[in-house]
């Protein structure tokens, strides 16, 4: 094992994916089934990396030490800046609403978002099929069922099925609510995790009057246990809440 294989693998896996793969490692998986915790863009050199240093075969402790280092160098204090849409662009400090459509299109792999209203006239529209249609990316998008089908227009727009969605977003994994004891669940939650590292928190639905018009706040944080964690919330309650739509 050489130390300048060992900082290669540092240097390659980010904070979160060093995480994960401890964690499984801890709990008794094999050094194959715990890098299924890595993404499968980044997962073959990861890999490879992880076959050069040598950890994992022979001392699972030590390669779970190197691990944990990696997740607390790379881990720093969350930057959280603030997301405003105001009318007449009056905000003097932080992001526009509107500038969240470019993080999607600078995503390298992976969008997980959810709202309650999806309207044509977001500009989240074209980025997310942009995103979408580059090989070895991932787009999930949690929708409302009833804000999609219930309603033939919101706000004076029309307002497109949750069907249509996923057929608008073919290489997307959309998901809608289903109902729970009898009436359907109410997803309110809207947010953004880009590449398991940036997490946007927004009051705004993704509609144009929301991204250039309306009074909305939120944040933009670069956390990447905070915004892996969202994102396991999700994908733990996402059986019981949501269904796979199919165009």
């Amino acid at each position: 094992m050489a130390g300048s294989d060992v900082a290669a693998l540092a240097a390659y896996l980010t904070a979160t994916e060093a995480k994960c793969v401890a964690d499984r490692l801890e709990n008794g998986d094999s050094l194959t089934a715990a890098m299924a915790a890595v993404g499968a863009v980044r997962r073959k050199e990861a890999a490879a990396l992880f076959g050069q240093s040598g950890l994992g075969l022979h001392d699972v402790a030590g390669a779970v030490a190197v691990l944990r280092a990696v997740e607390g160098a790379k881990s720093a204090p969350t930057l959280a800046m603030p997301v405003w849409t105001l009318p007449g662009n009056l905000s003097k400090a932080g992001h526009l609403t509107s500038q969240v459509a470019h993080l999607v299109r600078g995503a390298r792999e992976s969008v997980t978002c959810a709202t309650y209203n999806f309207a044509p006239s977001s500009a989240l529209w074209d980025a997310f099929a942009e995103f979408s249609s580059r090989p070895g990316t991932h787009l999930r998008l949690y929708v409302d069922t009833a804000a999609a089908d219930g309603k033939s227009s919101f706000g004076g727009f029309s307002v497109p099925s949750t069907i249509e969605i996923a057929a608008q977003l073919p290489a997307a994994t959309v998901l809608r609510t289903k109902k729970r004891e009898g009436k359907l669940v109410r997803s309110h939650a809207k947010f953004l995790a880009i590449d398991h590292r940036t997490l946007v928190v927004t009051s705004a639905n993704f509609s144009k009057s929301a991204e250039l018009v309306n009074v909305e706040f939120g944040l933009v944080m670069d956390d990447s246990i905070l915004t892996a964690n969202v994102e396991k919330q999700m994908s733990f309650v996402e059986g019981d809440l949501y269904e796979v739509v199919i165009p």
